[in-house]
């Protein structure tokens, strides 16, 4: 039976009612009561990525003793290590887990095995799996795209055989490129992956940098883990240049195109003022920001940006060395829960709803007192564009900050001398006096080594030859579309491509559309 045992809502149960209902729930029969945390209703994070891992086990741990059947703990256990934490501890008699299945099927065995660090971890993202539910799409995973796709992902009976084997070149060691890379050597064939970096990751190591999404340097562990054991060549700090494709010494049977993206620059009268940084600059580079900043875009990055900010200094970066005991404290300070679960709902009194558009709750943790504006030119609420399931926390963690000012419908009108940003917003002209302007206004697919590079013959002179030397040559990820950076469309685009390489025929590059998606379209469609 499924008990809530922390409503996270105002006027939820009280201690001493959750206790009752537990009892009463054993003497009716039940042999096994798991946790549940939250209502729908609730406007606290439960399961996002942000939430610390196993937050919530402390809630179950305090029942154990008032009932004589096991109890099962729940949310944000992703890993055997934080499994066995929990039960160690004495938190609870069993855990249970649904999303790290989806990232990983043979995550049990592996574990048995001693092989925890093969598990492709969950990262709490929600993009593929609850976001593709309400929308009417087939659950599926980020990391691994064949959740809920495994017949369409059916091994090729072919690939063991030595003619259908490929030698073939992927450039570019982000999450596109890592998973075609991999994908493509665990189906037998022949990979080198190229990177002008020295780690492999791409955007990802830009990500794994901003609060709350630490979670991707398990996904990099894991690729890490999968080059090594598929036996793929990687060769980092190697630039790859559209000579080196003409010539073709290595002889490749295909060259797959995973370069990315560039930030866009906006056509902004003075934009190229030496305080104008982009989000690379800050999150890769690190370059120091101050502490007056206005960010243009607030799609993802700009979110991410912003979070960055608010809880970094430039002379220390936390995000690695924080426990997680830390995280949780943290945590669940930012979001007023009662961490001894007395108060009624698990809510402290003064806690502010994050339906609310502003907060006093202003947390600052680390001697930050950075002032951000957050920009973009489209009307309506900030951040439209986020996850379906995951979107309302991004807001409402920089509203409670109180340092945050999203500004929408704005034309940006120019950067002075002084570096200041120029915006009109309706009939209104303002000028942010600001130390730093930081760019988040899209991407450009990095398509340089696609020029005269297209894999087919057609054509006559220079160029067809080039293109008949070259082989074939596909784009996949950012190189494909940028568009918002997509990590789900990347891992995707880099799987898919490497199991149609396999078998043309039999393979898609783009998954079926469910019957329930097409319903819910008609639907919508309907009630315009």
């Amino acid at each position: 039976f499924r008990l809530s045992m922390m409503d996270l809502i105002k006027d939820g149960s009280d201690w001493k009612e959750i206790q009752l209902l537990a009892q009463a729930i054993e003497d009716a029969g039940a042999t096994i009561i798991n946790t549940g945390i939250g209502w729908h209703e609730a406007r606290i994070p439960t399961i996002a990525t942000l939430v610390p891992r196993g937050a919530f086990s402390f809630v179950t741990a305090k029942l154990r003793g008032s009932v004589g059947v096991p109890l099962c703990t729940t949310n944000r256990i992703n890993g055997p290590r934080v499994a066995e934490d929990i039960l160690e501890a004495e938190q609870a008699d069993l855990v249970s887990m649904a999303r790290p299945f989806l990232a990983d099927p043979e995550l049990l065995t592996k574990s048995k095995q001693g092989r925890a660090d093969e598990i492709n971890t969950c990262i709490g993202c929600n993009q593929a799996c609850l976001d593709h539910t309400f929308l009417g799409k087939t659950a599926s995973c980020l990391v691994n795209p064949r959740a809920g796709h495994e017949l369409e992902f059916a091994p090729p009976t072919q690939v063991t055989q030595e003619e259908t084997r490929k030698k073939i070149a992927v450039v570019g060691a982000g999450p596109a490129g890592l998973a075609c890379a991999t994908t493509a050597a665990s189906l037998g064939h022949d990979v080198t992956l190229y990177d002008n970096a020295s780690e492999i990751g791409g955007q990802f190591n830009m990500a794994k940098r901003v609060p709350g999404k630490e979670e991707f340097y398990e996904t990099l562990r894991y690729f890490g883990v999968e080059l090594k054991k598929r036996g793929v060549k990687v060769r980092l700090n190697h630039p790859i240049s559209k000579a080196t494709m003409r010539d073709n010494e290595e002889r490749f049977d295909a060259w797959i195109l995973a370069t990315g993206v560039h930030p866009r620059t906006p056509p902004i009268p003075g934009i190229g003022h030496p305080k104008v940084l982009s989000y690379i600059d800050v999150l890769k580079h690190k370059v120091p920001v101050g502490e007056r900043v206005a960010i243009i875009g607030a799609g993802g990055i700009g979110f991410d940006v912003a979070e960055y900010l608010l809880h970094h200094n430039d002379d220390e970066d936390e995000s690695e060395s924080k426990s997680n005991q830390h995280r949780i404290d943290e945590f669940f300070q930012q979001w007023g829960v009662d961490q001894q679960n007395d108060i009624r709902g698990g809510l402290k009194p003064n806690h502010q709803s994050a339906n609310n558009d502003s907060s006093t709750n202003n947390n600052n943790n680390n001697n930050n007192n950075r002032r951000i504006h957050l920009l973009q030119r489209k009307k309506g609420k900030l951040g439209a564009g986020l996850g379906k399931t995951t979107g309302w926390i991004h807001r409402a963690t920089l509203a409670q900050s109180g340092r945050v000012e999203m500004i929408g419908n704005v034309s940006y009108e120019k950067v002075d001398e002084n570096g200041n940003l120029h915006v009109k917003n309706g009939n209104t002209t303002r000028v942010l006096e600001v130390d730093n302007i930081i760019l988040c206004a899209g991407q450009e697919s990095n398509r340089d080594l696609l020029e005269h590079n297209n894999g087919s013959s057609s054509g006559s002179g220079a160029a067809a030859a080039a293109a008949a030397a070259v082989g074939n040559v596909h784009t996949i990820g950012g190189a494909y579309k940028a568009g918002e950076l997509d990590a789900k469309r990347a891992i995707d685009m880099g799987t898919r491509l490497a199991y149609k390489l396999t078998d043309p025929d039999n393979y898609s590059m783009k998954a079926p559309t469910s019957d329930e998606e097409i319903v819910l379209r008609l639907m919508a469609k309907w009630m315009k």
